[in-house]
């Protein structure tokens, strides 16, 4: 692997939180499925194509990728070996043969020059130790013209349900842990719009569009609070907190699930051959 220039997130997701997504991964796939079409739609993928799926996690959006470049192929990157390990074994399990993974941190990874079509993420973007860099590494693994396309959250505020709620959940429970902490700070480095077009300097067409969304928090409030507490292993919750969590819930409860309303940006652009690092 090439020098991972964010140390901090290289521990947040090889340590006890990476572990849990890859424990998880398909619960937390579900969680956010709901940004497929709309990144799928951005990223315009041919048939042809060559992908490159940045912060790929378990793999869900490159096996797509895979499917939707039935002629070329889709590359997975990913700082987290945890959850590579269950992207390659989910990927062989679908049979899906045009998928590969690397383990490695993509702002300083070394890819092929122009060696892309399209560069993609589902909420990988974020985690980044300098994201003009990143951005600019990224460009130079595109073709010229070659796309991209990612989404990432929005300001968090009590406008929408899923930041409502989990702001009670903190009130209520007691501070997180570093790793916690860390993955959330970065989570929203890029909720500024702003910012997202201060760090693609150089980039063209650069587009940056709301999408709603409804992320699936579990079957109904106990199981959608048992699964937002095994986060924190050996946290122990008293019957009357976890009683107020799962209220906390309820009001987003259907017959099916716990859904809360979301918003995140759909950012597309395309690379501009003329950018230097």
């Amino acid at each position: 692997m090439t020098r991972i220039a964010n140390s901090v997130q290289a521990q947040v997701w090889n340590g006890p939180l990476g572990g849990h997504w890859a424990t998880h991964h398909a619960r937390y796939d579900a969680l956010v499925s709901g940004l497929d079409d709309a990144l799928f739609a951005g990223a315009a993928i041919a048939a042809g194509d060559r992908v490159l799926d940045v912060g790929c996690g378990a793999g869900a959006t490159t096996r797509t990728a895979g499917r939707l470049a039935a002629h070329g192929h889709a590359v997975g990157v990913d700082i987290s070996a945890p959850l590579l390990d269950r992207a390659r074994a989910a990927t062989a399990a679908a049979g899906v043969t045009n998928v590969a993974y690397e383990l490695g941190d993509a702002q300083t990874h070394r890819f092929p020059a122009a060696g892309y079509d399209v560069v993609i993420s589902r909420g990988g973007v974020m985690f980044f130790a300098d994201h003009a860099a990143a951005f600019r590494n990224l460009g130079r693994a595109l073709r010229p013209g070659g796309r991209l396309a990612f989404v990432c959250p929005q300001p968090a505020g009590p406008h929408l349900e899923e930041s409502r709620a989990l702001s009670l959940f903190a009130k209520l429970l007691d501070a997180p842990d570093a790793h916690t902490v860390a993955a959330q700070t970065a989570m929203a480095s890029l909720s500024d719009p702003a910012r997202i077009r201060e760090v693609l300097a150089g980039w063209e067409k650069v587009s940056v569009t709301s999408v709603g969304t409804e992320a699936v928090w579990g079957r109904d409030a106990a199981d959608a609070v048992g699964f937002i507490l095994s986060r924190t292993p050996g946290r122990v919750v008293d019957p009357v907190t976890r009683e107020a969590l799962e209220d906390t819930l309820r009001p987003y409860t259907t017959d099916r699930s716990v859904r809360l309303r979301a918003a995140v940006w759909l950012v597309t652009a395309e690379w501009s051959p003329g950018v230097r690092p």
